[in-house]
């Protein structure tokens, strides 16, 4: 007798628990602050969706136990209509702006997309993703048609972590717009670090063969292996130089950097704030313009004094000036 009384209270307290995530999943899937379901509609709900059918009070019950578990909850009490979902792990805007993000970023390929958008998604209500899915979104025709991204940078964050080399195949596009591999042999590198730079994600790596720091976009990154091998431990300066080694590399452009001076029309400054940061030091304005110094690559100093040829100019160093002049006049020679 006892023993079935025993398992009678265990099946109610197993049907508590089982009430409780029920409803929960009805609060985060149907309720938010302009959806709000009264106590007759989630005992409703519960009956339809999960075939439970309890009390009120046990329905209060389930709520208080969600509220100990660290869930808020608004009711009655608070908005004078019902209960609703008050906080979850992400705003409505930070989903749709990380949405947002992600959809833009090339070097995320179409299919990953589209499903780390509906985990992100899947945090909102049904409303409320219903208003996402309701948006208009161009194309990105730009995406990427590598769709290891996410699996290369679990390979190389856990090489990062364990201190091991990898061993990688490196791709590009040849002349028929396909990623091929950039040659035979493959890469095989001490990862450092993963960075995020000119809208792309790099890693930054040793090799016991140079004795600077290359890089590689991840994105471009195929079939990676972790080696048994080993990386070189790095010394407080080296870590250092990775650093500047990273904020130096003006959309990334390989070669030794130095400083460069620009002179800069003052109506780009906004660009220039968005290449190098706010901590970009600048001279006070004067006629319109303003003055910088940067330390760079000379390809990448090069590239910017092209983008914004009729704004920015070269003032030092003079061998950077007359290479700048040789290319515009070769570039007019073409024509």
């Amino acid at each position: 007798m006892k023993e079935r009384s025993d398992r009678s209270i265990n099946i109610i307290m197993a049907e508590k628990k089982h009430s409780s995530f029920a409803l929960l999943r009805i609060l985060e899937e149907e309720t938010d602050e302009e959806h709000i379901l009264t106590a007759n509609q989630l005992m409703s709900r519960l009956a339809e969706q999960y075939d439970l059918h309890v009390e009120r009070r046990t329905l209060y019950s389930n709520i208080e136990i969600l509220r100990q578990a660290g869930y808020e909850i608004s009711d009655y009490y608070d908005n004078g209509k019902g209960y609703y979902l008050l906080s979850r792990q992400f705003d409505k805007s930070e989903i749709l702006l990380l949405c947002n993000a992600i959809h833009a970023s090339h070097f995320i390929a179409e299919k990953q997309s589209n499903d780390l958008i509906q985990k992100l998604l899947a945090t909102l209500s049904r409303e409320q993703r219903r208003e996402f899915k309701d948006a208009v979104y161009m194309p990105n025709r730009l995406k990427t048609e590598n769709n290891t991204l996410f699996y290369t940078i679990g390979i190389i964050s856990e090489a990062i972590r364990d201190g091991r080399s990898v061993r990688f195949t490196y791709l590009h596009y040849n002349a028929q717009k396909k990623l091929v591999p950039r040659r035979e042999e493959p890469y095989t590198v001490e990862p450092r670090y993963i960075v995020y730079n000119d809208s792309r994600p790099y890693l930054i790596c040793t090799n016991p063969k140079y004795t600077d720091f290359v890089h590689y976009r991840l994105d471009k990154i195929k079939d990676p292996e972790i080696l048994n091998e080993p990386v070189r431990k790095l010394t407080k300066v080296r870590e250092t130089e990775a650093y500047r080694y990273a904020e130096n590399k003006l959309f990334m452009f390989a070669g030794d950097t130095d400083w460069v001076t620009f002179r800069c029309a003052e109506r780009i400054m906004d660009q220039m704030i968005d290449i190098f940061g706010p901590q970009l030091r600048t001279s006070p304005a004067e006629n319109g313009y303003f003055t910088c110094r940067v330390k760079t690559t000379e390809s990448g100093a090069l590239f910017l004094a092209q983008q914004f040829m009729d704004a920015i100019q070269i003032t030092a160093p003079e061998s950077l000036r007359t290479t700048f002049v040789e290319n515009l006049r070769n570039i007019l020679l073409s024509y």
